[in-house]
């Protein structure tokens, strides 16, 4: 079986004819296309506003955001991650101080 590929323009039609219509296998019919495609055209035209669904990870939608937050988000991971490098590099101090001043504790 072979893949069509369908230009924008055709896709844009089809799409348009559904959703004025409001039956994409009459409209899949008419210009020869599977209905499933058709209808998935439109669904994601209406959820995305593209013919294409917006890629997925880890089960979540991607987050825009605006450059002002975008560069808030970055310094705010920044600083945390400065953070918690601090406070490892305390855990591991004091744990060599415990084992010299308590050696015969069992220190993880």
């Amino acid at each position: 079986m072979t893949r069509n590929k369908y230009s924008p323009e055709l896709k844009m039609q089809v799409v348009k004819e559904a959703m004025e219509t409001g039956n994409a296998s009459i409209v899949a019919r008419r210009h020869e296309i599977c209905p499933t495609l058709v209808g998935r055209w439109v669904r994601n035209y209406k959820r995305y506003g593209t013919f294409h669904p917006v890629k997925e990870q880890n089960n979540m939608r991607e987050t825009s955001y605006s450059s002002r937050e975008y560069k808030t988000v970055v310094q705010e991971n920044e600083k945390l991650k400065k953070l918690l490098g601090e406070k490892d590099l305390e855990i591991a101090i004091l744990r060599d101080l415990l084992k010299k001043t308590n050696p015969h504790l069992p220190i993880k």
